[in-house]
């Protein structure tokens, strides 16, 4: 096989305002396992919508949007489902800026042979290949946004807010998150922003300019997404995967609270994720354990064990179509940093 054979056929994303599932949540809602899981999932959704006085943060970890659910997360900023995002670098760059830029995930096979992959610059996430090529091509992009900006230290919301921006006028492809939150004023957090495609280009850029050069300050957004928490209130978490993103968007109760602010714990969450509890790692610590804690509260949270491209598109569509989206006020948190 060639490069050509095995970048042929792309990943095409998910719609979730092309179809109503609803009448299958309310039929999962009266089974067993995971299927009620996802349906309670989806009615704590619908709350955290329906109240009026409740922001929405969504978490982003794994690679659900190389997978096919970057239109679901596009679509949620645009029918106001969310108000800030908390992500891994490689879900913000290496996925949907990658795609931004006019570039494509594509379906490949899990057992393809690695060594072969690695020969033809092709790189795989479990059953989906990519373009090596093309991702040193998203590294440079990163690269020109960096040398393009006064040198200090930013933090992440501030520069990929910067790469929204540039998407404006260099952006190939209409559909992008980074692109949607830029117009609607709705921050992305990248805690471990170096840890994605934005790294290289960011270390080429100091090292292209070892004086004054960009920097990324973890510790100012972790400052910024605490204000959106103290700003807020009441909150609700959709927490795709675990790992760092979870955790960060957690922390800002206990933070405000050593800040000397009395904000509620997160009064509504929702975690979706296959990690097994038993080890103790913050990935698969449970939403109750996470009560203990004084983050999140108890009374309407939902852990559901699946495989989130499976049941992410089914929640989010019971939302749209139930409707509530369109009666809440944007909150549009990046004007509290202009």
């Amino acid at each position: 096989m060639n490069k050509q054979d095995l970048l042929k056929q792309t990943v095409e994303h998910i719609d979730i305002k092309s179809f109503d599932a609803s009448a299958l949540l309310d039929s999962m809602r009266n089974m067993s396992f995971s299927s009620r899981d996802t349906a309670s999932a989806a009615d704590i959704f619908n709350r955290m919508l329906a109240n009026k006085e409740c922001s929405v943060i969504l978490t982003l970890a794994g690679s659900t949007s190389a997978g096919g659910c970057m239109q679901v997360y596009i679509d949620m900023v645009r029918n106001n489902m969310v108000d800030a995002i908390v992500s891994t670098g490689a879900s913000i760059v290496d996925m949907d800026f990658f795609e931004a830029l006019g570039y494509k995930h594509y379906i490949g096979n899990p057992f393809q042979d690695d060594k072969t992959l690695r020969s033809l610059y092709i790189d795989r996430i479990y059953d989906t290949f990519i373009d090596e090529e093309e991702l040193q091509a998203c590294d440079h992009a990163i690269l020109e946004i960096a040398n393009s900006l006064e040198p200090r230290a930013y933090s992440s919301r501030e520069f990929i807010r910067e790469m929204g921006r540039w998407l404006m006028t260099n952006g190939k492809k209409e559909d992008s998150l980074v692109k949607a939150c830029y117009e609607h004023n709705v921050p992305i957090f990248c805690p471990a922003f170096s840890d994605s495609s934005a790294g290289f280009g960011l270390v080429k850029h100091q090292v292209e300019h070892p004086d004054k050069h960009v920097s990324i300050d973890s510790v100012k957004d972790f400052r910024e997404l605490t204000e959106i928490k103290i700003a807020a209130g009441t909150t609700g978490l959709f927490m795709v995967g675990g790992g760092v993103p979870k955790n960060f968007a957690q922390d800002t109760v206990v933070c405000a609270e050593i800040l000397g602010h009395d904000v509620p714990m997160h009064q509504y969450a929702i975690q979706i994720t296959v990690a097994d509890v038993r080890d103790g790692a913050c990935s698969s610590s449970t939403l109750k354990e996470a009560s203990s804690w004084g983050k999140v509260d108890t009374v309407y949270e939902q852990m559901v064990y699946a495989e989130a491209t499976t049941v992410v598109p089914l929640i989010v569509n019971y939302a749209y179509h139930k409707g509530y989206w369109k009666d809440r006020a944007k909150r549009e948190f990046t004007k509290l940093f202009a």
